[in-house]
């Protein structure tokens, strides 16, 4: 995925429905690379490691791969491992970073309102543990995908939407801080890992070697563990999941079939019509044909 993000306009109508996005994005910061940067943001946003900053609205950013450094004015120096979200709280002190040596991948969503207000009020999370260890939970991914492709698409309403996918994400976050399995077996992580690094790479065709080196696990016992998880042999988990983004795609936005092919990862805007009428049983135009109509 390539590095997006966007600050919102606020209108008097995303005030007024008390529950509105103000920004989200996300970031792919390399080993050594200087973070934050310091391009692309506004001024209230830029910060150094030495300064901090304070903001004037709630953020959750979930940390899929790589670790780092947060700290706040109500909590100490924390190690951030991948798979942990944190908060950060209106006119609270705070700061992180990468590790230097591993650098990080971070989603994030900005939000603010009367209604947040009144979630943040109840104690349902935490300004003194602002950090939830959802682990590599594919659920949270689908989520910030989907909020992502909505402002990027930005069809008519979709400030409205972004709010609720928002709040799913608060949902989440609040059931995961209850009830997270602690049960899980170490083999069922490593799997739930793959399903959400697969996920992740829909823009790449699977590098099953390169997966394998990620878990680690024997490739016979990866594969059986895989399929009685999922139904699905992980090239085939891996197709499914293109062809449906390569579906919602057609569905919701104008970008023609070669760009889909593009962003789905495959090689060639005839292998990707091959395979989707394959899959679908219909081709790629007749299939957002009918669902247009």
């Amino acid at each position: 995925m390539k590095n997006y993000h966007k600050y919102l306009t606020i209108t008097k109508t995303e005030k007024d429905w008390s529950f509105y996005v103000t920004t989200v994005g996300y970031s792919h910061t390399s080993p050594n690379e200087p973070y934050p940067p310091q391009k692309g943001h506004p001024s209230t946003h830029v910060f150094t490691w030495d300064k901090g900053r304070i903001l004037n609205g709630y953020y959750l950013v979930f940390i899929s791969r790589g670790q780092g450094i947060f700290e706040s004015a109500l909590t100490a120096p924390r190690i951030i491992s991948e798979g942990t979200c944190f908060f950060l709280y209106p006119n609270i002190w705070h700061r992180y970073k990468p590790n230097i040596t591993t650098g990080w991948e971070e989603y994030w969503v900005g939000f603010n309102g009367p209604y947040p207000d009144d979630i943040m009020s109840k104690n349902f999370f935490n300004p003194q543990n602002p950090f939830i260890e959802a682990g590599l939970n594919e659920n949270l991914l689908v989520l910030f995908q989907r909020l992502l492709e909505s402002v990027q698409n930005a069809t008519l309403g979709y400030h409205q939407i972004i709010s609720g996918i928002t709040l799913e994400i608060l949902g989440l976050a609040h059931t995961i801080s209850i009830f997270k399995k602690q049960s899980e077996d170490g083999d069922m992580l490593l799997i739930h890992r793959s399903m959400f690094l697969l996920r992740e790479s829909l823009e790449s065709p699977l590098d099953i070697q390169k997966l394998i080196k990620k878990l680690p696990m024997g490739y016979s016992k990866f594969r059986k563990l895989f399929k009685s998880e999922t139904g699905y042999s992980p090239h085939q988990y891996h197709l499914n999941l293109r062809i449906n983004k390569a579906k919602e795609l057609l569905q919701t936005t104008e970008l023609n079939i070669k760009e889909i092919a593009y962003q789905t990862g495959f090689e060639s805007e005839f292998y990707f019509s091959k395979l989707f009428r394959k899959k679908s049983g219909i081709s790629p135009t007749d299939y957002r044909t009918k669902k247009r109509q």
